[in-house]
């Protein structure tokens, strides 16, 4: 009996945590087509690149690419050791040959980082230094704009009243580890954040997606810009911040129909970007520090228990265990259903195979075990190494 009674009581929980899991990412404000704006003001899409050979042409082709009439692209090179630099110059090169009218394109050679900065907000920092844009679209080397963005999120941002208007971005997930990893970890995302409460001006939740940023000239330089959350490694939620909490209005929304996004391409570049981002959200708000682990355990249980749960009744079914065994059983397969029903349904948002729910339990697992390791290197004080650059507790 006490093993049904507790059987009973995981089954409980099991649904309870699944639901509630699974129902927490609410993005009420979506951008969809639109078509180019009459009487548009300059917009200056800043693009910082550091080491990022594989993406940037991409990203500034399609940055050139936008039906928005009126835009610059500034791209700062950010000491870059690889082929990032010279790739630019290529894109500068063809340009200047197109017959065509196209958008500027200009390339900045970064500066050393100077005492108190950190990399990302000093890049930003030089590319708007320059830009003359009435509008700033901060935009990830690994993000790409559909043809319509600029124009669609200037809409949107009209219509909101926004003041720094940020999207989700759709993710694109080529690799196996990126397709049974990626999914587990923005639902882990959803769970961080509300974007209702981000999106309600009477709280003071905030938050950004550094991969898109579109901001007004005017109240960029009044929170003081790059330069007021310069020692920010988390730069995007730090700029929400000072956004929202110096009265201007910050929206978050699906932007998903017209940004798309590779992050990482391998299980080694996610483990070094997750265990970062991690990492700096828990040394950053030490009070996270706990559900961070409470978020890992909830991992290793789906990683680990449900899939021996209902292994561990049939067992006991053999054993004499009778009606109750069979109970356990039937529990158990309920749980697991449900979780293969949600996880379906994430993986259809997010374009892969519905297969990749099978994969739940390996995901989870790495996921885990991300968790963890960035927890100890909290704890221990180790750090962690990003594009060459060490970053410590403070």
């Amino acid at each position: 009996m006490p093993y049904f009674i507790t059987s009973t009581i995981l089954f409980l929980l099991g649904l309870i945590i699944i639901y509630w899991v699974h129902n927490q990412y609410h993005l009420d404000i979506v951008v969809t087509p639109a078509p180019p704006p009459i009487g548009a003001p300059l917009i200056s899409i800043c693009i910082p690149a550091r080491n990022e050979e594989n993406n940037i042409r991409r990203c500034v082709e399609s940055a050139l690419g936008q039906d928005y009439p009126n835009i610059e692209v500034i791209v700062l090179d950010d000491r870059s050791t690889d082929a990032t630099h010279e790739i630019l110059l290529e894109s500068a090169s063809l340009l200047a040959k197109t017959k065509e009218q196209a958008p500027s394109l200009q390339i900045i050679s970064g500066s050393d980082l100077p005492d108190g900065w950190a990399g990302k907000p000093h890049a930003l920092y030089q590319a708007a230094a320059i830009a003359r844009g009435e509008w700033l679209c901060f935009v990830d080397a690994d993000t790409f704009l559909g043809p319509q963005a600029i124009s669609s999120v200037y809409a949107k941002a009209l219509e909101t009243e926004a003041d720094l208007f940020t999207v989700m971005t759709e993710q694109i997930l080529g690799s196996f580890w990126e397709k049974v990893i990626m999914p587990l970890v923005m639902t882990a995302l959803s769970v961080g954040f509300s974007p209702r409460k981000v999106n309600d001006p009477s709280r003071r939740d905030a938050i950004a997606n550094g991969q898109f940023i579109m901001i007004k000239r005017s109240v960029y330089d009044a929170i003081g810009g790059h330069e007021k959350v310069k020692d920010q490694i988390v730069e995007d939620k730090a700029i929400s911040e000072q956004v929202k909490w110096n009265g201007y209005r910050l929206v978050v929304a699906d932007g998903t129909q017209v940004v798309s996004t590779r992050m990482y391409t391998s299980l080694a570049s996610m483990w070094e970007g997750w265990t970062k981002n991690i990492y700096l959200g828990l040394r950053d708000h030490p009070a996270q520090l706990l559900l961070g682990v409470f978020g890992a355990i909830l991992a290793l249980i789906a990683a680990l228990f449900l899939p021996v749960w209902p292994l561990l009744g049939l067992a006991w079914y053999f054993n004499g265990g009778g009606w109750m065994a069979i109970g356990v059983i039937i529990k158990s397969l309920i749980v697991w259903g449900f979780l293969i029903y949600a996880r379906i349904r994430v993986a259809r948002g997010m374009k892969i195979s519905a297969w990749y729910a099978l994969t739940t339990p390996l995901g989870a697992g790495v996921f885990a075990a991300m968790m963890l390791t960035s927890a100890w290197k909290v704890l221990s004080g180790q750090g962690v190494t990003w594009r060459g650059r060490n970053y410590r507790p403070n």
